[in-house]
């Protein structure tokens, strides 16, 4: 009676430690496990970012259904991977996933923040699944810039999204998905060329975020490509990760560096 008992809970142990092996293990199996959820997670952005062209579509709600089931069992399996499920959940990244879920399940409900869905793309960027492949090539130090684009694209197609949903038909400068993509990349360059502006107080209250966090993401950008190049030696003492190619000692607690010389392999 006691074996039959405890079988369930061997059987979810059993699971959650497979489940933590694929999606933060480094074996083959786990790689390939990591590398076909990458793909599938870029479907379901691409899906984002192109579904509110397609909202009034035949079919479109089977669809959404379909990728909510496919978000509702990644979402499940990182919680029984995760060690602490209660600190999994009080994670930024996670109460963003599970609002996306929500939009998923009740598109109708919550159609005026659906354009939140390409947070996905955030989400993804900092659990670390884009950046493993760089990291086993030895490319880790493009992954401060794979981040700021990353964070860009995640911005103007969040912005595009918001601007098509409340402003398209609304404005006779405003007619489709591309104007309001257009509106958007002007906006954050401050380019500014007038032909299309956003409609009263609320239009103009949206433009000023838009060109204030634009132009920042668009620096943060330039700042992560023409930075002087570091490598990527984390500091035994206290972490730090990245240093001047021919630094000695690590600049944030002198530790002595043993940093691999290039011309001799890694």
């Amino acid at each position: 009676m006691t074996l039959t008992q405890g079988q369930p809970a061997n059987t979810l142990r059993k699971l959650r430690s497979t489940l933590a092996t694929l999606y933060h293990g480094q074996s083959r199996t786990a790689l390939r496990f990591q590398f076909a959820v990458l793909l599938i997670d870029l479907a379901i952005i691409a899906f984002f970012i192109i579904a509110p062209v397609w909202r009034e579509r035949p079919g479109f709600l089977w669809l959404d259904y379909a990728v909510a089931t496919l978000l509702a069992a990644d979402v499940t399996a990182r919680a029984l991977a995760a060690s602490d499920i209660v600190k999994w959940l009080r994670q930024l990244t996670t109460l963003v996933d599970i609002l996306i879920l929500v939009t998923l399940l009740a598109p109708t409900l919550f159609a005026n923040i659906g354009f939140l869905r390409v947070l996905r793309l955030w989400t993804l960027s900092r659990s670390g699944f884009l950046w493993r492949p760089l990291r086993k090539r030895g490319l880790q130090q493009w992954e401060d810039t794979g981040r700021a684009v990353v964070n860009l694209v995640t911005f103007i197609f969040a912005i595009t999204g918001f601007v098509y949903l409340f402003f398209v038909g609304q404005w006779k400068g405003l007619a489709g998905y591309v104007d309001a993509l257009y509106f958007t990349i002007s906006s954050m360059t401050t380019t500014g060329y007038g032909d299309i502006t956003l409609p009263g107080t609320g239009g103009k209250l949206a433009s000023v975020v838009v060109m204030l966090l634009g132009i920042s993401l668009l620096i943060r950008l330039a700042q992560a490509l023409f930075r002087p190049a570091k490598v990527f030696h984390p500091c035994s003492h206290c972490g730090l990760k990245r240093h001047d190619p021919d630094a000695v000692h690590c600049k944030a607690c002198g530790n002595l560096l043993n940093i691999p010389d290039e011309g001799h392999g890694r």
